[in-house]
């Protein structure tokens, strides 16, 4: 009995000890890449999926997601893998961990609401920023406190889109690639800035 509780102690002085230290498995080369990637990708959307809304237009905003996941993922995981010790994979875990309900949320929203009624697929850039921003909030604790700043940028970002996705002039197209190229960009600016900046000073 002893044992269990001691055991319990130990994973909560873990717990803890996550919390207080900043996650660094995101780098801010990889995550401006996927700013960069997020411009591009409206850019070119026009010449090659559907500019409305429906499922040519997740598929090819899925698409995008995927490319982005493989480049930020790939160094996490293979720090996941093959570097970090017990104490940095819980860590890691519960970080991605937060971010995942988001994900899945956000997923759902999306077959529901095309399912629904294609012709609300309009309001799928504001709903994706939603979800995002609230991945990001729900990860704060374990990134930079400056991070708070983009988790709202995006809460602004998905009222706005919701706002005037009926609009008839409305480029959802640049509503998802404006939002997470400038999201991501703000971020991997706030990564440099209190991770990399700091660890060659």
């Amino acid at each position: 009995m002893e044992l269990v509780k001691a055991l319990d102690q130990i994973s909560e002085i873990h717990d803890h000890l996550a919390r207080g230290e900043v996650f660094r498995g995101y780098r801010p080369l990889p995550v401006a890449f996927t700013g960069v990637c997020a411009l591009a990708a409206a850019c070119a959307q026009p010449a090659i999926a559907a500019a409305v809304p429906g499922w040519g237009f997740v598929s090819y905003w899925v698409v995008v997601a995927f490319v982005c996941v493989a480049v930020c993922g790939g160094a996490i995981l293979y720090n996941f893998i093959f570097r970090e010790d017990l104490f940095s994979r819980r860590r890691t875990g519960r970080v991605l961990g937060q971010f995942l309900p988001c994900v899945v949320a956000g997923g759902t929203a999306t077959f529901i609401l095309l399912r629904v009624d294609p012709t609300l697929g309009s309001f799928l850039p504001g709903l994706w920023a939603l979800f995002f921003s609230l991945g990001v909030f729900a990860s704060r604790p374990y990134l930079p406190r400056a991070t708070g700043w983009v988790a709202l940028g995006y809460l602004i970002a998905s009222f706005y889109l919701l706002l005037v996705a009926r609009h008839p002039g409305f480029r959802p197209e640049w509503g998802v690639g404006a939002t997470f190229g400038a999201g991501q960009l703000l971020t991997a600016l706030v990564l440099y800035w209190n991770l990399e900046r700091k660890e060659a000073a």
